[in-house]
């Protein structure tokens, strides 16, 4: 009987590794990040703020505000399964950041994604860029190129709105602009008709 039963343990533990090889791999820890120090430190000076309202710059309702999208943000860490990935749904091609994802930080490249293509898993997507004249939704005409930065572990999705403005599922951590110390790189000579007919070439998923 006991021969039997770890027979019957090895086999199920075998069946396991055969259809369930995504559950057994390790998730990303972005609790070790740097990022996450950065959220959970900002959450606390906003909540510092929160309780002398008279010494801050800021109001109630913007503290509220900021509050929430940081909570949000460190939600995210703290529970992804998987590294960011960026999903387009826009229906032209649309131009992300993206470097491998390893356990040391390298430098995100500029890539662009196809409409109705998910940036591979095996990679993390921090950024989505944006030239001048692209709209936003809900947000004046871009007049500069920026990059939209999302936290780590962020499923975002990228679509367009009846009147052909952008809009993602999620806000963005940071908005980063054009200048010598941009933590990436920020083309100022493309447009949105350049990025929108540059062929596809973003890491996606099989």
């Amino acid at each position: 009987m006991n021969c039997f039963k770890v027979v019957l343990v090895t086999l199920v533990m075998l069946i396991n590794f055969a259809i369930a090889p995504v559950v057994l791999a390790d998730p990303p820890k972005l609790t070790t990040t740097p990022e996450y120090t950065e959220v959970t430190t900002a959450i606390a000076d906003l909540l510092k703020a929160k309780s002398d309202p008279e010494a801050s710059n800021l109001s109630p309702v913007d503290i509220e505000q900021k509050l929430g999208t940081l909570n949000l943000q460190k939600y995210i860490l703290e529970t992804a399964s998987n590294w960011s990935q960026c999903r387009n749904e826009t229906g032209h091609t649309i131009a992300v950041y993206a470097h491998k994802a390893k356990k040391t930080p390298v430098p995100s490249t500029l890539y662009y994604l196809a409409t109705g293509q998910t940036t591979d898993d095996d990679w993390n997507c921090d950024a989505v860029y944006l030239p001048a004249g692209a709209k936003l939704a809900g947000q004046p005409e871009l007049t500069e190129p920026i990059a939209l930065q999302f936290v780590s572990g962020t499923q975002l999705v990228a679509k367009t709105n009846p009147t052909g403005e952008i809009e993602f599922n999620l806000p963005p951590a940071k908005t980063i602009t054009a200048s010598a110390d941009s933590s990436l790189p920020i083309p100022t000579n493309l447009t949105l008709a350049s990025v929108e007919a540059t062929t596809p070439n973003a890491p996606i998923e099989d």
